[in-house]
């Protein structure tokens, strides 16, 4: 039995396998609309979600399978004081597999050790999020056509942003990938990940303050916004909120082909006119994620 709790759980060969079957997927949904029947995922969101939760959900009805389980914590009995392990203990007695989100970073970890059944970790705090980073990659792997030999940038809250952690991880794996890091100060990315991934493994990458500065050398500019969830401090939030803000005349200096990706949710750090523009991928991201979650679910549950 195997679970998905960190992206760099999966070798490059598994997600290379993954965007071929989510592919597969979307040019024949029609093949794997049974391929879940009887099957039952358990959704234990102890954290609001709208895009990971109902897309975890859309996908095993798509592949004939059935969901339960609960979208906020005090609808469950951690309200009354239930440890992670007695609910994992408990859910994995009803269900066959568990998508789990939870604000403690670990969390889903501590929940494998416990389950009897795979468990896939649907973001846990300011940590990791591999399903968020397996659809950003089938994003860019159709937009882009490869994984590897292009410049990356990373904008907004590089500090607290599991989806930039996970996805920095993976992209360390492929070759010839340059990274921008585009941040305040106060929202640079963690030195872990500088010293453990970047440094170690040799990446190209720079920090700098200003988009605009590099704009005209991104292939993608994956943004992110400011995550009032993370802060301890309300002011430090307000300050810096609106620190990255993309508008349609920031776009004048880009590639006519940048891909612009955003793991959502958006609040304002992407001008509503941006939509429009062909180089804003970010909603094909969000229906991306539909389909490499299919084609995980299958994989964990040895499903051919």
């Amino acid at each position: 039995m195997r679970s998905l709790i960190d992206i760099l759980e999966l070798t490059t060969q598994e997600i290379d396998e993954l965007i071929d079957v989510a592919n597969d997927i979307i040019a024949n949904p029609a093949k794997y609309s049974e391929k879940c029947h009887g099957k039952k995922l358990a959704m234990l969101f102890f954290e609001p979600s709208t895009r990971t939760r109902l897309s975890f959900e859309a996908a095993m009805y798509e592949l004939g399978g059935n969901v339960l389980g609960f979208s906020e914590a005090q609808s469950s009995s951690s309200a009354k004081g239930e440890s992670v392990a007695d609910t994992i203990r408990t859910v994995s007695c009803y269900a066959d597999i568990i998508a789990m989100r939870h604000p403690k970073e670990g969390a889903p970890f501590v929940a494998t050790m416990k389950s009897r059944v795979p468990v896939i970790n649907a973001g846990d705090g300011g940590h990791n999020h591999p399903t968020q980073t397996l659809t950003d990659l089938l994003t860019i792997k159709r937009k882009k056509g490869k994984l590897g030999g292009f410049t990356i940038g990373f904008c907004g809250d590089l500090k607290f942003g599991r989806t930039v952690h996970s996805l920095i991880g993976a992209l360390s794996r492929y070759e010839n990938v340059k990274m921008v890091l585009i941040s305040p100060d106060e929202l640079k990315i963690p030195e872990y990940l500088k010293e453990e991934v970047l440094d170690k493994k040799s990446i190209e990458y720079k920090e700098v303050t200003s988009l605009e500065q590099v704009m005209p050398e991104l292939d993608i500019l994956y943004m992110t916004r400011v995550q009032r969830e993370r802060f301890y401090n309300e002011a430090d939030y307000i300050r810096l909120k609106d620190s990255y803000i993309l508008t349609p005349e920031k776009l004048t200096s880009a590639k006519s082909d940048l891909c612009v990706l955003h793991p959502l949710p958006r609040v304002n750090e992407i001008s509503t006119a941006v939509d429009d523009d062909p180089r804003a991928c970010y909603f094909d991201q969000v229906l991306n994620g539909k389909y490499v979650r299919m084609a995980l679910i299958m994989k964990l549950l040895e499903v051919k």
